[in-house]
């Protein structure tokens, strides 16, 4: 199965074994509920949907490779102890805590939270020595004396064999213990995640043209050579970060994370003519409004593949202002529930005055941010609306301090002033999202009419979280239109060759 539908597994995984009865009893017994086994491909992202579930579910996480792991550390060092037995002392074996089972309960110590998910990753490729305990810890639950806590639940993941030398086979006797799924690399499934992610435009570009270079896995003589969605994603972050600096990305670059040359070689040539098409086809005039007609007649008769890199470009441009629309749309939600519960205080509230209300309520937004962002139930989209929530509200406070504005009311009237000043700004910037998309529309429409560029164009943008988001809150005519018309009309020579076929 995709990346996706393995996500859903585990997330319906944990939600059935964490499930209690009238009694606060589990619904399936801790004996009962087998660890989870993912096997896939290195580089698929396992790991991430681990982090994803977990966060979804409001759980802890505790991952770990356990190839870094010795049998001392998986299941604690030895020391003697005295024993009683029959009237007589004895000198015993114990062992110490495992680091493994020790770190789960640092972990609740340190979050609170008494449920989560152990993860430890290539299972299957860990020590002769090791193997022993990690066929006691999937059919037992534990590591040497030590139990898994229940409320934890085990998932472990391994890559198949044809990918790593040392995988070692599970025997029948274990594989009929866990809840085994086998998971592969599916383009459409990462586009989504991409595009919410904000992967570098390039790449989601030239993967829609070479999809066959998504995931490659090759043995040569050479040695061994891959491209995954790590590498891609990873790679994506350091094109950001060198056009931010001025810096080329040129092979060696490329190379450095997709490392099959043939790939990396083929990427960093198409980058380069990506750069080179936002040049020529004066990619910041067209979402300046000014259309050359020399330009649109030069890309209405370029290439396929030109015609797709400049495709690229304006869906890249496009989706980036969509995506600040919709995020700042969630943080305005977020900033007025957090308003709305200043004035629930200040207007009921007794004690302290306008600027301590607001105070105590940043106090509570920082508190919060903190604890949660230990205990790893924030991504990164999260993290930064957290962040302007706290900023916006010092922002406040300093406003209402500079002006002396320390009466309840006085201070909540103006807390409302600074509050409808953020939403002018977010109605702006929505006008100013709405308008990138017209104008992609107005060269699309000019270059290319209602040819196949556009179909592409409007698939595209239903593959995007925050396209989606903000076209459901934002009228844009053009965009109906189209998705009506030439969606429907695929699905419509789809049908009718489906029924040629048969």
């Amino acid at each position: 199965m995709d990346i996706k539908r393995a996500k859903e597994e585990i997330r319906d995984t944990v939600e059935a074994y964490l499930a209690k009865d009238a009694y606060g009893e589990y619904l399936i017994p801790p004996v009962h509920q087998r660890p989870t086994l993912l096997i896939g491909a290195p580089g698929i992202g396992k790991t991430r949907i681990m982090e994803q579930v977990a966060r979804e579910c409001g759980i802890a996480l505790v991952a770990y490779t356990i190839t870094h792991h010795t049998r001392q550390s998986a299941i604690g060092l030895p020391f003697i102890s005295k024993k009683q037995y029959g009237g007589k002392e004895y000198a015993v074996t114990e062992y110490t805590m495992s680091e493994i089972v020790a770190s789960v309960y640092e972990k609740m110590e340190e979050t609170g939270i008494k449920e989560g998910i152990l993860f430890l990753d290539e299972i299957n490729c860990v020590s002769e020595t090791l193997a022993p305990a990690m066929l006691q810890f999937l059919q037992y639950k534990s590591f040497g004396n030590h139990k898994i806590p229940e409320g934890w639940i085990i998932v472990a993941a391994g890559n198949p064999p044809e990918y790593n030398k040392s995988v070692r086979e599970f025997d029948v006797v274990t594989l009929d213990r866990v809840k085994k799924i086998e998971v592969e690399a599916d383009f459409e499934v990462w586009k989504a995640y991409a595009y919410r992610q904000g992967v570098h435009g390039a790449v989601i570009s030239y993967l829609n043209t070479k999809k066959q270079n998504f995931y490659q896995m090759e043995t040569t003589v050479d040695g061994r050579h891959f491209a995954t969605p790590r590498g891609w994603e990873d790679l994506s972050r350091m094109i950001a970060a060198y056009e931010s600096l001025g810096k080329d990305v040129d092979r060696e670059v490329v190379a450095q994370y997709i490392q099959f040359p043939k790939i990396a070689k083929d990427f960093a040539n198409y980058l380069e003519l990506y750069g080179k098409y936002r040049t020529d086809y004066q990619i910041e005039e067209i979402f300046a409004g000014r259309l050359d007609e020399a330009l649109l007649k030069k890309v209405a008769h370029a290439s396929f593949d030109e015609r797709l890199s400049v495709l690229g470009l304006i869906l890249s441009r496009v989706n980036e202002a969509l995506k600040k629309s919709a995020r700042m749309e969630l943080y305005m939600e977020r900033l007025q529930a957090c308003l709305l519960g200043y004035q629930k205080r200040a207007e009921t509230g007794e004690g302290a005055d306008g600027i301590q209300l607001l105070s105590e309520e940043r106090e509570k937004l920082n508190d919060d941010y903190k604890n949660e962002k230990q205990a790893g139930l924030i991504d990164e989209e999260e993290e930064m609306i957290r962040r302007d929530l706290i900023l916006a509200a010092e922002r406040f406070e300093q406003t209402l301090a500079a002006e002396g504005l320390r009466g309840r009311s006085e201070a909540l009237a103006r807390v409302k002033e600074l509050f409808a000043a953020e939403d002018e700004a977010f109605g702006r910037r929505q006008e100013e999202a709405l308008q990138t998309l017209e104008y992609a529309f107005d060269f699309l429409e000019g270059a290319f009419g209602a040819g196949q560029e556009m179909v592409i164009f409007i698939t595209e943008l239903n593959s995007s979280y925050y396209s989606v988001r903000f076209l459901e809150n934002c009228a844009c005519e053009r965009y109906y239109q189209y998705n009506r018309e030439l969606l429907f009309d695929e699905k419509r020579k789809k049908l009718l060759e489906r029924a040629r076929q048969l």
